[in-house]
């Protein structure tokens, strides 16, 4: 997670921008006057050594500020741009203005390489070795410098040298603290996400649970106020059918690698419970269905078999463009068939002597 290139690439993008107006800043504001008062051996060379880096500003501008990675191609056309325009501003020098108020282009050389390679750091250092080799090659090439001239040139290289590596950690740092921080910031918004999916499924299963509660409850409540008979079949169905929902509502949070099939198992156990022989029958491979669909689907199921007297027959069929659900009981042409939805078809209808319903569901539809 420390390692998110879009963190650390904003990060640069705004060292950029600032690093930009430092260059801009310091090209007019402090190299611009040595450049007119021709101070140098060869001024023309001074003034196109100044051009070539006003074009760089200008070219590196269009991508910093708004913020964009610079092309390969322009920051390696403009390392080498830069490098040369420091090499011959350096070279136009006359004996004993090195690394002196003439001397213009040697520091800000070394922000213009910042500028270009601030996210290639090993480039950033090959390059800044490469201009000051350079510049105290040319420095030595010019004459016999004395120890007192040696010592000034050393610590103007070392001060500039600090400052440059100075930006480099900086930007690294805070490259790195902003990575640690945009992946403490998704790792929060990650475990608040679990967390409200997970508060969505607990609702979502009491809601489940209170839909299905309300049906037995008032039947609990009217058999302990002596108000439904245990020994009428109304009652005995209307607690046959709040159980078998009850189970199929368990059987829904069950793992099971077909679900469907095993909700309606579950609701065969219930009536084989009561005495009911119920033969069940499933063609075709399982597929992926719905949580609410399979609750419409096995809606006959719950219905049929809390009317069912002896025996039941309940079969599946699934294809690649519906799943079929229909269950046929002793009971007869009950009534009790759920309504359908915008998933599901439920029939209901009579076969020979006995009542038959079926739940279908359109795959293609769904």
């Amino acid at each position: 997670m420390d390692d998110d290139p879009a963190a650390g690439g904003n990060v640069h993008a705004t060292m950029r921008v600032a690093l930009w107006f430092v260059t801009a800043v310091l090209l007019v504001g402090l190299s611009l006057r040595p450049v007119l008062e021709q101070r140098y051996r060869y001024h023309w060379l001074a003034v196109a050594a100044f051009v070539a880096l006003a074009c760089v500003t200008a070219a590196g501008g269009g991508w910093v500020l708004r913020r964009r990675p610079l092309p390969g191609a322009v920051t390696a056309a403009g390392t080498a741009v830069t490098l040369a325009a420091g090499y011959c501003a350096t070279s136009a020098l006359t004996a004993g203005e090195h690394f002196g108020a003439a001397d213009w282009s040697f520091g800000l050389v070394e922000w213009y390489l910042l500028l270009l390679l601030l996210d290639r750091v090993p480039l950033l250092l090959a390059a800044l070795g490469t201009h000051l080799a350079l510049s105290v090659g040319l420095f030595l090439a010019a004459g016999q410098p004395d120890r007192v001239e040696i010592g000034a040139v050393g610590i103007v290289v070392l001060g500039s040298a600090t400052v440059q590596l100075s930006v480099v950690v900086i930007a690294r740092a805070l490259a790195r603290s902003t990575r640690r921080t945009s992946a403490a910031i998704a790792d929060r918004d990650r475990m608040q996400t679990q967390l409200l999916l997970a508060e969505q499924w607990e609702r979502g299963q009491r809601n489940d649970f209170a839909g299905q509660l309300g049906l037995t409850l008032p039947l609990l409540a009217e058999l302990a106020d002596g108000l439904a008979d245990p020994r009428e079949s109304e009652t005995r169905r209307r607690c046959a059918l709040a159980a078998t929902q009850l189970r199929r509502l368990f059987a829904e949070n069950d793992e099971s690698p077909d679900p469907l099939v095993h909700e309606i198992t579950a609701c065969i156990d219930i009536a084989e419970r009561r005495g009911v022989v119920v033969s069940l029958a499933v063609s075709g491979t399982a597929v992926a269905v719905p949580t609410a669909v399979r609750h419409e689907l096995t809606g006959p199921v719950v219905a049929a078999l809390s009317v069912a007297r002896n025996r039941a027959r309940v079969s599946v069929l699934r294809t690649t463009e519906e799943v079929r659900v229909a269950v046929v009981t002793d009971a007869g042409a009950a009534g009790t068939a759920p309504p359908g939805s915008m998933h599901v078809e439920v029939e209901c209808g009579s076969y020979g002597q006995d009542g038959r319903m079926e739940a279908r569901w359109r795959r293609a539809s769904s």
